[in-house]
């Protein structure tokens, strides 16, 4: 990668050694971006915050709690699927792929996909994109366990971090959006995003996405309101960041979590509920926040899929569709696609 199309993108490069180097932002692009979408997202009559922001430091450590829950299904059900593309995946990789992971992770998912390139290639290349800091951090975790394994980390949002893939250089990638982190997107702004995938894409590129399919009404809505209140913290969690971040007042006590499903959208979602009248003042945002008793601020959709939703979503967008794999519950599913 050159030097020049490195500052044009506006990325500085890290080298840590050999093997591990990331590209960040400027510092002050990410603070302006997040106090900039705080400012629009909270001054609406609907009040918003986008999921993206959950993954502080915090909130990573949050979410991998909460996939340990007996409740939330969707981490152990899809790597119970991952587990059976270990001798299946091998058969649509060449000897030229490396793996890119939206959404990066020292997880078990991850290793499976690093486990199953370690048998074929000498030499891995993964490159994790995460707007989280616990990118760099889950990367020297991995290099321990993975000798032959190489990373170059992009601390970034998914839309900017294929961006700058898109003109790194020349080799195939398999990219990685494991989890239900799709179900986030609005139907416009998914296909938006599908799109934007697709775009980044070289003739050849593959692309491996998890989906959660519909189910029954108790076994969602359990797995996003747990009996631990695991799930509560991390989305009360956001409201914590942004006062460290953004310089704001949030009194986290007048609040509480707030979830259920809409099975006619086919989704979960999750608000904070605002327990009194009260006023928040948000000064990196230049924003005075009024807020009345029983007022919603949206955090989260999680939207669930049927099969014939994937196929159409995927087919719109211009994926050729190569395999689909399920659990034996039909709980998720895992969809590999070429560019057409």
């Amino acid at each position: 990668m050159s030097n020049t199309l490195q500052k044009n993108l506006n990325y500085k490069k890290y080298v840590i050694d050999n093997r591990l180097q990331y590209f960040k932002p400027h510092a002050s692009r990410i603070e302006k971006t997040f106090a900039e979408e705080i400012s629009f997202s909270l001054n609406r009559h609907c009040k918003f915050i986008s999921p993206k922001f959950f993954y502080d430091k915090k909130g990573s450590d949050l979410f991998e709690k909460i996939c340990m829950l007996p409740e939330y299904y969707p981490t152990k059900t899809e790597i119970t699927i991952l587990k059976k593309l270990q001798n299946e995946l091998p058969s649509y990789l060449d000897k030229n792929f490396r793996v890119v992971e939206l959404g990066s992770g020292a997880s078990v998912k991850t290793r499976i996909i690093l486990d199953i390139f370690s048998q074929i290639y000498d030499v891995v290349e993964y490159f994790p994109i995460d707007i989280s800091e616990i990118l760099a951090e889950s990367s020297e975790s991995l290099l321990k366990d993975y000798d032959h394994l190489h990373i170059t980390g992009i601390i970034d949002t998914y839309e900017g971090g294929l961006e700058f893939l898109k003109n790194y250089d020349e080799k195939k990638n398999l990219i990685l959006f494991l989890g239900s982190s799709f179900g986030n997107f609005s139907p416009v702004d998914g296909h938006e995003f599908l799109q934007k995938i697709n775009s980044t894409m070289k003739k050849g590129d593959l692309f491996l996405i998890g989906l959660d399919l519909v189910k029954d009404r108790q076994i969602l809505e359990s797995a996003y309101d747990d009996s631990q209140g695991i799930t509560a913290e991390f989305n009360l969690n956001v409201l914590s960041r942004i006062n460290d971040e953004l310089d704001a007042d949030f009194n986290l006590n007048n609040f509480s979590h707030h979830s259920l499903y809409n099975e006619h959208d086919q989704r979960i979602e999750m608000y904070l509920k605002s327990l009194v009248n009260q006023s928040v003042v948000i000064s990196k945002s230049d924003l005075l926040l009024n807020l009345e008793k029983d007022e919603l601020i949206h955090t989260e959709y999680s939207h669930k899929y049927k099969l014939s939703d994937i196929h159409k979503l995927l087919d719109d967008v211009g994926f050729d569709i190569k395999h689909t794999w399920l659990d034996d519950k039909n709980y998720f599913s895992l969809t590999l696609a070429s560019k057409i």
